[in-house]
C-alpha cells in the first residue's frame, strides 16, 4: 500500500513538474525584473511646477516610474549626465540611443555594459520604442542600489527611516520641470509568524483531508475541499491581476494582455483550481487526483512563488501588504492541504480496492456447498 501511495504522490508531483516546465518561460517574462517584494518604499510627490496633463506614478513596488503626457507637447526625461534620455509626446515614446541611461535603466540593478555609442555629450539619436503617451522606466535616482541598508537602518532596523528625497529632471520645451519623490526604509514583517500561521492552517486542512478519506464524512469533506479550492483559485487569479495593475496595466484589456503575455501560468493555475473545486463539489470520477494536482499547482505556482511577501514590507500589488500576505497564506494552506487530502483519498481508495478481492474470496469460502 505504501508503494501505491508513493506512486500516486509521485504522479501528482511529476504532473505538477511538467506543468512548471510548460509555464516557466512565459511566467519569467512578466515585468522583466519586477521584484516580488521589497523593504524600500518609493513614492512620488508630483511634478513641479505642475503641468496639467502630465502625470507620474510609482509602479512595480517602486521598481519603475511611469510618466503619462497628455499635454499635447513633447516632454523629455533627463538622464544621469544631464542628457536627453526619453521623449514622450503625441507621436509616441522615444529613447536616445546615445544616452547612458538608455542602457543602465534596462535592469533594476543598472549593471548593463555601455556600448561605444553611449555618449551623453553627443547629439541625441531618437529611436521610437512605444506608441501612446506613457513611458515606464527604472530610475536609479529613486532606488536604493547598495547591497547593505543605510547606516541609520543598520543602527535601528525596527524603525522606519527616510533614506532620501529624490528628483528626476524633465524638460517641457525650454522649461525645466522636476519629478519629486521620497525613498523610505520600512521594517519587514516577522516571516516566522506568517509561516507559523500557515503551518497551523495546513494542519487544519490536513485534518479535513483525513475526514475526506473516511466514510461517512468523506463526501461532505470532499465538498468542503472543493469549496476551498474555488476560493484558492479565485485568489490565484486575483493576485496576478493585482500585480498587473501595480505594473501599470490600464483597463480590462491591458490587464488581460499582461496576464496572457507574462503571467499565463498564474492565470491557468487559478482557473484550473476553480475547475477542480467544481469537479470535487460534483463528486465526479477521479476527483481525488484532480484535487491533488490542482492543490500542488496552487501551492507551488501561486503560493510559494509569491511567498517573498512574508519577509518584505512592500508587496507588488495595489492593496496593503497585510492583505497580500493573507492571500499568499491562504493559497499555501489551500493548495498544500488539497494536495495531501487528495493523496489520502487516493490511498484510501487503493486500500479499499485491494481489500475487495480478499473479502469476496472470504465470502465464497464461507458459503456452504449446494
Amino acid at each position: 500500500m505504501i508503494r501505491t501511495l508513493l506512486g500516486r504522490a509521485g504522479l501528482v508531483a511529476a504532473a505538477a513538474g511538467l506543468a512548471t516546465l510548460l509555464g516557466a518561460a512565459p511566467a519569467a517574462a512578466h515585468g522583466g525584473d519586477a521584484p516580488d517584494g521589497t523593504d524600500y518604499r518609493t513614492r512620488t510627490t508630483g511634478v513641479t511646477p505642475a503641468r496639467p496633463g502630465l502625470e507620474v506614478r510609482v509602479i512595480e513596488a517602486g521598481a519603475r516610474l511611469e510618466l503619462t503626457n497628455r499635454t499635447g507637447r513633447a516632454v523629455e526625461v533627463i538622464g544621469y549626465s544631464g542628457e536627453p534620455y526619453l521623449r514622450v509626446g503625441p507621436d509616441g515614446v522615444y529613447e536616445n540611443s546615445r544616452s547612458p541611461a538608455t542602457y543602465l535603466n534596462r535592469t533594476i540593478t543598472g549593471d548593463t555594459a555601455l556600448p561605444a555609442e553611449a555618449d551623453p555629450a553627443a547629439p541625441p539619436s531618437w529611436r521610437r520604442i512605444a506608441d501612446g503617451a506613457t513611458a515606464r522606466w527604472h530610475d536609479q535616482r529613486a532606488l536604493w542600489q547598495e547591497s547593505s541598508p543605510p547606516a541609520a537602518v543598520r543602527t535601528a532596523p525596527d524603525r522606519e527611516h527616510r533614506v532620501r528625497d529624490w528628483t528626476v529632471p524633465l524638460r517641457d520645451g525650454a522649461d525645466p520641470v522636476v519629478i519629486g519623490g521620497t525613498l523610505d526604509w520600512v521594517p519587514p514583517p516577522d516571516a516566522y509568524t506568517w509561516w507559523a500561521l500557515t503551518v497551523v492552517g495546513l494542519l487544519a486542512v490536513g485534518a479535513l483531508g483525513l475526514a475526506a478519506a473516511t466514510a461517512p464524512a468523506g463526501a461532505r469533506a470532499l465538498s468542503a475541499l472543493g469549496a476551498l479550492l474555488i476560493v484558492g483559485g479565485a485568489l490565484a487569479v486575483g493576485y496576478p491581476v493585482g500585480r498587473e495593475l501595480d505594473a501599470g496595466a490600464q483597463g480590462v484589456g491591458g490587464v488581460l494582455v499582461g496576464l496572457l503575455s507574462g503571467q499565463v501560468w498564474s492565470l491557468l493555475t487559478g482557473v484550473g483550481a476553480i475547475a477542480a473545486g467544481w469537479y470535487a463539489l460534483r463528486r465526479r470520477p477521479a476527483a481525488d487526483f484532480v484535487v491533488a494536482l490542482a492543490g500542488a499547482c496552487l501551492a507551488l505556482f501561486a503560493g510559494a512563488a509569491n511567498a517573498a511577501v512574508f519577509a518584505r514590507a512592500i508587496a507588488p500589488v495595489p492593496w496593503s501588504p497585510e492583505v497580500a500576505r493573507v492571500m499568499v497564506a491562504v493559497l499555501l494552506i489551500t493548495g498544500t492541504g488539497a494536495t495531501f487530502a487528495g493523496i489520502l483519498r487516493l490511498h484510501a481508495a487503493s486500500r479499499a480496492t485491494a481489500r475487495a478481492p480478499r473479502a469476496e474470496a472470504a465470502q465464497r469460502g464461507s458459503t456452504p456447498a449446494g
